[in-house]
């Protein structure tokens, strides 16, 4: 356990001496790349910031009007059935928009229930296997210019209900 630890510390580092390491060898200017790079990236983020800001906004104002509390009492009744519960419901939905929002509805859910609570803990499992779908859509499908998605959201959303299931069955197996 030792070495995983040992090794977990030290794998970035060694990743990146060995990516300038072979840089150096090919004889390429490392240092003149990294800049061209950096300011390449740059030139992305200037380029997603809108699509950012705007996606920020929604999910501050849902929160902030009352909105998903209100969705979250009609569809909690609804999921409750199917065993999935009903105080979650705002966690994934913000989800499907920020991660950085879902973490601070995350860490609220913590703070009422606990993290090794029922609720915590599924709601930990779907947190980390679920995707921001409409930021991902959005910020890759515009750097990348692509306007037909085609099946891209709906596949997304059959993976998140299928890691939503998995969550409820694993928190559940889980929790027993």
């Amino acid at each position: 356990m030792k070495l995983f630890l040992f090794l977990s510390d030290f794998i970035i580092p060694f990743v990146i001496f060995g990516i300038v390491m072979y840089g150096l060898l090919q004889g390429n200017p490392v240092y003149d790349q990294f800049i061209k790079g950096a300011k390449s990236g740059f030139g992305t983020v200037l380029k997603i910031m809108p699509t950012l800001v705007g996606l920020m906004v929604a999910v501050g104002i849902l929160r902030a009007s009352g909105f998903l509390d209100m969705l979250a009492g009609l569809l909690g009744k609804v999921s409750g059935y199917v065993g999935f519960p009903g105080e979650l419901v705002p966690l994934t939905i913000v989800k499907m928009f920020s991660s950085s929002a879902a973490t601070g509805l995350l860490l609220d859910i913590y703070k009422d229930a606990g993290t090794d609570s029922y609720i915590g803990t599924i709601a930990s499992i779907s947190m980390a296997c679920t995707e921001t779908i409409f930021y991902t859509m959005s910020v890759y499908f515009m750097t990348a210019k692509v306007t037909k998605t085609r099946y891209t959201l709906s596949g997304a959303l059959v993976a998140t209900f299928a890691g939503l299931a998995a969550s409820v069955v694993l928190g559940t197996w889980m929790c027993m």
